[in-house]
C-alpha cells in the first residue's frame, strides 16, 4: 500500500482515537458529578430530622450513584476503544514509515537509472559525433529500426485491467478508452480486447492468441513488481508478478509488441527493462491519481486512432491531464529503444498514407 493511504488511515484512526478521548473524558466528568450530586444528597440527609427528607434524599443519592455508574460503564467502554484506536495508530505509523523509506528508494533507484541512461545517451551521441567528424563526406545517415508494421492489418491492443481489492475503477478506464476509439477518425483500424479482470494466464494467452501491437497494463504496481488478479470471485489478495517475469513474457513472442504501456504508480522504473525486448514503452514515474491515469489512457488512444505519432500521442495525453486541472501530468514517461523515433512513428497509418 502506498504512504499515502496510509498516512489517510492514520488521519481517520487519529481523529477516532481523539474522538473517544473526549467521549470518555466527558463521562469521567459526569460520573465524578454524580458522585458528588450523590454524597450532597447523603449528607443533607444525616443533616434532617424530616423522616420523609431523609427517605428523599437516601433515594436521590442513590439516583445519582447508578447515573455515575452508568457513566463509568460507558466511560470504560470509550477508554477501551481509544486504546485499541491507539494500537492501530501505532501500527499505522510503522507501517506508513517503512512505506515512506521504500518510496524513497525507488525515488533513488529511479533517479539512478535516470542518471545512468542519460550518460549512456551522453556517451553514444559523443561516439557518433565522432564517427561523422571521421566520415570524409559530411552526410548525416540516420538508420532506424525495422519495425513490424501495423498496417494492412488492424493495430490490436490488448488491454489488461487487475484491481483484486476493487479499489481502481480500470473499468471505468476501459470504456473511456473504448470511447475515445469509437469516437476516432481511423477507429475502424483499431482493434480492441478488453480484460477488466486479467490474471497471468489471461495474459499470457492474449499475448499468444491475439498477437497484441499494443499491451496496456491498469492496476497497481512498483519499480519493481505488477499485480495481477487471481481466479476468484471475491476480494482477494493479488498475484504478484516481478518486472522481470513480466519483460520476459514479452520478449518470448515471436512477434514482439510495438508499444507497452503501464498505467499503473511507479511503473517508469521497469520501462528500460522492456525497451530491450519492444521499441516503446510507457510508464508512471510515480504515484499515479485514478482520474489522472483514467484521462491519460482515453486521450492516448484517441491520438493514435487518429493517425499521430507515438510522441504525440504521448505529449497530448500529458497535455489532456493538466488541461483538466490535474496535478499528476508530468508522471507518464515515454522510454524508446535508442534506434526507433517516436516522432515518426505511427501506430495506426491510414490508408491513403499506407499506399
Amino acid at each position: 500500500m502506498s504512504a499515502s493511504l496510509y498516512r489517510s488511515q492514520l488521519d481517520r484512526k487519529r481523529k477516532a482515537r481523539a474522538d473517544a478521548e473526549r467521549k470518555a473524558g466527558a463521562l469521567r466528568i459526569k460520573e465524578s458529578g454524580k458522585r458528588s450530586d450523590a454524597a450532597k444528597a447523603r449528607a443533607a440527609a444525616g443533616k434532617s430530622k424530616n423522616a420523609s427528607t431523609i427517605k428523599s434524599k437516601h433515594h436521590a443519592a442513590a439516583r445519582c450513584e447508578d447515573a455515575a455508574n452508568a457513566a463509568a460503564r460507558e466511560a470504560s467502554t470509550w477508554e477501551g476503544r481509544a486504546a485499541k484506536y491507539g494500537r492501530e495508530v501505532a501500527d499505522l505509523e510503522a507501517k506508513l514509515t517503512k512505506a515512506e523509506k521504500s518510496e524513497r528508494d525507488v525515488a533513488e533507484r529511479m533517479r539512478q537509472r535516470e542518471q545512468q541512461a542519460a550518460e549512456r545517451r551522453a556517451g553514444a551521441q559523443q561516439k557518433r559525433i565522432e564517427s561523422r567528424l571521421s566520415t570524409a563526406e559530411a552526410q548525416v545517415s540516420t538508420v532506424l529500426k525495422e519495425l513490424r508494421a501495423p498496417k494492412p492489418e488492424k493495430l490490436r491492443v490488448l488491454l489488461l485491467g487487475a484491481t483484486s481489492a476493487g479499489d481502481l475503477r480500470v473499468g471505468r478506464e476501459q470504456e473511456r478508452i473504448r470511447a475515445a476509439v469509437r469516437s476516432a477518425t481511423h477507429r475502424d483500424l483499431v482493434d480492441l480486447e478488453v480484460h477488466p479482470a486479467a490474471t497471468t494466464d489471461v495474459l499470457l494467452d492474449g499475448l499468444s492468441r491475439f498477437r497484441p501491437h499494443v499491451v496496456h497494463f491498469s492496476g497497481h504496481s512498483t519499480a519493481d513488481l505488477i499485480e495481477f488478479e487471481q481466479d476468484v470471485d471475491e476480494h482477494h489478495e493479488s498475484a504478484i508478478v516481478t518486472a522481470g517475469a513480466f519483460a520476459r513474457a514479452i520478449a518470448a513472442l515471436d512477434e514482439k509488441p510495438l508499444l507497452v504501456l503501464l498505467n499503473s504508480c511507479h511503473s517508469a522504473a521497469q520501462t528500460e527493462k522492456l525497451v530491450d525486448t519492444v521499441p516503446f514503452a510507457i510508464g508512471m514515474s510515480d504515484s499515479i491519481g485514478d482520474v489522472d491515469a483514467i484521462v491519460h489512457a482515453a486521450r492516448f488512444y484517441a491520438t493514435v486512432a487518429e493517425g499521430q505519432s507515438v510522441l504525440s500521442a504521448h505529449l497530448l495525453s500529458r497535455a489532456a491531464i493538466e488541461l483538466s486541472g490535474l496535478v499528476d501530468h508530468d508522471l507518464p514517461t515515454l522510454t524508446c529503444d535508442p534506434d526507433v523515433d517516436p516522432a515518426t512513428t505511427r501506430l495506426v497509418t491510414p490508408p491513403e498514407q499506407a499506399s
